[in-house]
């Protein structure tokens, strides 16, 4: 770039290649801002955390300094589905209006692709769960024979959460890597190669981490030779880099190693039945060490189990079961590269367990001697499954270590980073304290356009009643903006409870109001129900806080129940609380406040994602107004008009005729 100041305002100008490229795109001085100090960052390899609010436009505020860098460059997201839209959508609709001719991949985590060699193997062992997933593996087969690429998304007579996909693609344990006889038409390996190769990859947190931090075999070269990571959806990064800087052993990965056991004996050691025996008996101890514990969606400390005599008899069982299949194993691998392959896995889950067992983490996957002691050790329980996880406590050193070596820039961008204009909550998690900040507010006219509603009278909400007073404090508001609300729970009882309220309160006012909940189906699938019907009712839980889009009329009232503190008694956040108590730092305003401030905005943020947009934002907990912090919180929000008055709401959707029914 000659002048890259001037250059990137010719780009983004009224009569630039972005506004003769893009229908609708109109000049933002917010995302011009932005684009410059993207590229003054990556001209100086530095590092930029920047929060840019709804509609300022980031995503071509970092794509056109990153295409016109020359540079290799790696974008990261939160989510598949902006990965997608990235590589489908706005990547070649940047680059064929700046006219580059950079080449671009899309490469996804390994368990999206179809495995020739398991594929293989699957339809040999014919052992699956159903008719139907017996179909699904077929449908597979003949998709894996068309296919240019092998991603399963591109396969869409199959669904996405089919049993028989973890038949036909495979996991960074079960893969034969170059010893496969498949490798020549793997698709993760085209992928891989196609990464290489690429000026722009784009690539999700999961598999950032995974795979280019991680050093996934054959993955460790795409790092070095990039000279730019973009983060976009950057929130959510001290969480993911928290899961794989830790370890974690869980009863679906026991259970997938019984089973590629069983169809590698099945194919090439059918003449010694004890191998298919030892399998099924850790398929079963994974099993019953699951239902060891009672109920699901909870997440323990270690200790709370280890006391247990049933909790602690399975985990023997377990650890009986891995060392009886792993002698088995030992006698038979020479057999082929497969049953080897679930020796080497055996052995390393037989490893872990000990680890777990002990509570010390693998000093090489924690990031190096000295932050292997500083682990909190704790079980995640699922309703068919369960985790058995150490994490790291604190996780900067260990970010900050890979960011060290071959200069390059790194950018954090996200819509909710900051609490106010203070980054150092979100810089502190990820050891980012050289980095420069930067925050644009969103060009979208809330003023005119939102109100905020803090309703009066709200009970304490850790009293028992307070789901019916939610429920009572936002039927009105929901009457009055006819359905098209998102009520927004902070637990997944809150959030059953509150649809139950509802229910009630519709048939017995005779309202004909369409209520979804969460789970009744895919988040993708209960969108497109919630934008056809135009005036349904959506109650949900953590899922639809963030990375979830309705524009226009669909959704006009955002409920919140209560403001998104962590509880209290989650193991990793409390062993967190503990450790800055122990430094004599303040936990509450440090650690428990930003965390919350920064999920309230991604709450809130689901309301207006288009500058035509109106509604109301009613949040329910009374603490926002009652409590002095309740100020931090309440001063994060987007700059809405504020009400306590429930006649303010109505008045509000009197304005505009609220849609009775039909299409958004």
């Amino acid at each position: 770039m000659s002048d890259p100041i001037h250059e990137l305002k010719r780009i983004f100008a009224p009569e630039g290649p972005l506004a003769a490229a893009v229908p609708g795109f109109r000049p933002r001085p917010q995302q011009l801002e932005m684009a410059q100090r993207i590229a003054a960052a990556i001209a100086g390899n530095l590092a930029l955390v920047a929060e840019a609010g709804t509609g300022t436009g980031k995503t071509f505020a970092y794509l056109v300094p990153a295409l016109l860098s020359g540079g290799k460059v790696i974008v990261s997201t939160g989510t598949k589905t902006l990965q997608d839209q990235l590589f489908n959508r706005d990547l070649p609709t940047v680059r064929a209006a700046l006219k580059v001719g950079a080449s671009i991949a899309l490469l996804k985590g390994r368990a999206n692709y179809v495995c020739p060699y398991h594929l293989e193997r699957a339809m040999s062992a014919g052992r699956l769960a159903s008719r139907e997933e017996a179909a699904h593996l077929r449908k597979i087969a003949r998709f894996a024979e068309r296919t240019k690429t092998g991603d399963k998304a591109e396969c869409i007579d199959v669904p996405e959460d089919s049993g028989a996909w973890a038949q036909a693609t495979s996991t960074r344990e079960n893969c034969l890597g170059q010893e496969c006889p498949n490798v020549k038409n793997c698709f993760v390996l085209a992928a891989r190669q196609d990464a290489l190769t690429a000026d722009v990859v784009v690539v999700n947190h999961h598999l950032f981490f995974a795979d280019v931090m991680l050093k996934d075999e054959g993955m460790g070269e795409l790092l070095p030779a990039c000279n730019t990571i973009i983060f976009d959806e950057a929130h959510q990064l001290p969480e993911v880099a928290g899961l794989f800087f830790g370890e974690s052993v869980s009863t679906s990965q026991v259970i997938e190693l019984a089973r590629d056991t069983r169809n590698e004996a099945i194919v090439t050691a059918k003449d010694y039945p004890a191998l298919q025996d030892a399998a099924l008996a850790l398929d079963k101890a994974a099993r019953d060490l699951r239902l060891a514990v009672k109920g699901e969606n909870l997440r323990l400390p270690a200790a709370r189990l280890e006391g247990e005599a049933e909790f602690v008899a399975a985990l023997q069982g377990l650890a009986d079961a891995v060392a009886e299949l792993g002698r088995h194993l030992d006698t038979q691998a020479e057999r082929g590269e497969g049953l080897a392959n679930c020796l080497r896995r055996t052995q390393e889950l037989a490893a872990a367990l000990k680890r777990w067992r002990g509570g010390s983490a693998d000093p090489e996957v924690a990031g190096g001697a000295g932050l292997a002691n500083e682990v909190v050790k704790w079980v995640e329980v699922y309703s068919q499954a369960m985790s058995l996880n150490l994490t790291p406590l604190d996780i900067a050193p260990i970010f900050q270590r890979q960011m060290e070596g071959h200069p390059r820039a790194w950018i954090f961008a996200s819509a909710t980073l900051a609490v106010g204009t203070n980054f150092s909550h979100y810089c502190g998690e990820l050891g980012l304290a050289a980095a420069d900040t930067a925050v644009w507010g969103s060009p979208f006219d809330y003023e005119k356009n939102a109100l905020l509603y803090a309703p009066r009278n709200m009970p304490d909400p850790n009293s028992a009643m307070y789901q019916e007073a939610v429920a009572e404090a936002a039927w009105p508001a929901i009457r009055a903006s006819g359905g098209r609300a998102f009520v927004l729970c902070t637990s997944l009882r809150a959030m059953r409870r509150i649809r139950e309220l509802l229910q009630e309160k519709l048939a017995s006012e005779g309202l004909d109001l369409p209520l979804l909940m969460q789970g009744e189906g895919s988040r993708t699938e209960l969108l497109e129900r919630f934008r056809f019907l135009g005036n349904a009712i959506l109650v949900a839980s953590q899922s639809f806080w963030e990375g979830v889009d309705v524009r226009g009329e669909a959704l006009s009232l955002v409920v919140i129940d209560k403001l998104p503190f962590a509880p209290p008694d989650d193991p990793v956040l409390s062993a967190r609380i503990d450790r800055l108590r122990a430094a004599g730092r303040n936990p509450f305003m440090e650690y428990q406040l930003p965390r919350a401030v920064i999920n309230m905005k991604q709450g809130s943020g689901r309301l207006i994602r288009d500058e035509d947009d109106r509604g109301v934002l009613m949040i329910c907990d009374p603490r926002l107004t009652g409590k002095p912090y309740g100020k931090a919180i309440w001063r994060s929000l987007p700059p809405m008009r504020r009400t306590r008055e429930a006649a303010d709401v109505e008045a509000f959707f009197a304005i505009v005729e609220p849609v009775e029914s039909g299409h958004e």
